[in-house]
């Protein structure tokens, strides 16, 4: 596989698949562009190099065609100011359209194609619309780790139509590189934290982990369903009373492994799912009728942040109680914190998946860990140890 940043693609047209699948309020505006930033290495290469840089990205979900509120158009003068350059737009992103605005393209120029998913044969991986897409490029860079998990056309299937002239930008290399170091690492001990409401949407990735880490820390409403598996009093909090086998299964497994699981001892509970609820704690095994436990409590705070300073990888995916509310916050932002410390000390610390990433961000703790993943599904399939169709089409 060609190196991208040994590349350089002086005077060439370089197609370059972004995710700029950002938020907008109702005036247009972008309310969050770390996804533009993320980008923006790769794309300043590619100026720098003297490219012509094409850059191409879904937004939102429209449906059946064009649609005014999905036009790429709205984000063109965001992604101008974060790249301090003028950034050009193409109001179709295939045919002679978007031919003649590339075409006027001068070397370390930027264009920005119009919504990709205005043609349903992006999201059906049409081999002839990528061909289209193809035509406007001399190379083609995948940057968009957000997308890679799904085989839609400007993901996957373009990339056969450049059999040596494909690579990773900056961005999906990163996170490539990060997952298989903690996948496939050999540093001693790895430790994963794995969190959120539901076992049943974490099953894939606790099995194919099991082959990895050393320690396995549950957190989150999953955790009743294993305590509860195992004939603790758990009062009313969340469990999946369908899935006690299947914790039994995985506790037996992780042993069979040497794996230590880790479950938390106690809980801070409450009367309602509220903020304004009645709190204690209890221990886990012993939660009274009526009440819940909506975090970790301080022994398991204690116990899991001990482990988490061992050990030389970390992965994190899901929060360990309802850290939105701020009385069940305390389990998740120790967590946060003791990734920022195992960091300092060495470790590699990797954050991925929807809700620790945004605890990450809401404790403005995101640049105190080595990495965090910018793909929510992406990252989830990687772990679950299935080869993403975006990432496999440029290695194959």
């Amino acid at each position: 596989m060609a190196s991208f940043s040994e590349n350089s693609f002086a005077g060439q047209r370089v197609l370059v698949r972004v995710d700029f699948n950002v938020p907008l309020d109702e005036n247009y505006n972008v309310t969050d562009n770390t996804r533009i930033r993320a980008a923006l290495p790769t794309i300043k290469k590619l100026v720098g190099d003297g490219a012509k840089v094409i850059l191409m990205s879904h937004l939102g979900r429209p449906k059946g065609g064009p649609d005014e509120k999905f036009s790429l158009k709205h984000i063109c003068s965001e992604v101008a100011n974060l790249l301090g350059q003028e950034v050009k737009f193409s109001s179709d992103c295939i045919g002679d359209i978007a031919k003649n605005e590339v075409e006027k393209l001068s070397n370390g120029s930027v264009l920005l194609l119009e919504n990709l998913r205005f043609y349903k044969e992006e999201e059906g991986g049409d081999e002839f619309f990528a061909g289209q897409l193809a035509e406007l490029g001399d190379a083609y860079v995948n940057d968009a780790f957000g997308t890679a998990h799904r085989a839609h056309a400007s993901t996957a299937v373009i990339a056969k139509f450049f059999p040596t002239d494909k690579y990773f930008g900056f961005l999906m290399e990163q996170e490539v590189l990060s997952i298989e170091r903690v996948l496939n690492s050999t540093e001693r001990p790895v430790t994963a934290i794995v969190g959120g409401s539901k076992v049943s949407s974490k099953i894939a990735i606790i099995e194919n982990l099991l082959s990895t880490v050393d320690h396995l820390i549950i957190g989150g409403g999953m955790a009743f369903t294993f305590i509860k598996a195992q004939g603790g009093e758990i009062g009313n909090s969340l469990v999946e009373d369908d899935k006690f086998e299947l914790a039994l299964q995985l506790l037996s497994l992780a042993e069979s492994k040497g794996v230590q699981i880790h479950l938390p001892s106690d809980a801070i509970i409450a009367n309602a799912f509220s903020a304004n609820a009645n709190v204690s704690s209890a221990d886990i095994t012993s939660i009274p009728v009526g009440w819940m436990g909506l975090d970790v409590g301080e022994k398991s705070v204690e116990q899991f942040s001990k482990i988490i300073l061992q050990s030389k990888i970390v992965l994190w995916n899901g929060p360990m109680g309802v850290f939105e509310l701020e009385p069940f916050a305390n389990g998740t932002i120790a967590i946060a914190n003791a990734l920022v410390k195992a960091t300092e000390n060495g470790a590699f610390t990797l954050v991925g998946g929807g809700d620790s990433v945004a605890a990450i961000n809401q404790f403005k703790l995101a640049e105190k860990v080595s990495y965090v993943s910018t793909g929510g599904g992406a990252m989830l399939e990687s772990l679950e140890g299935i080869e993403l169709p975006g990432i496999a089409a440029i290695k194959n």
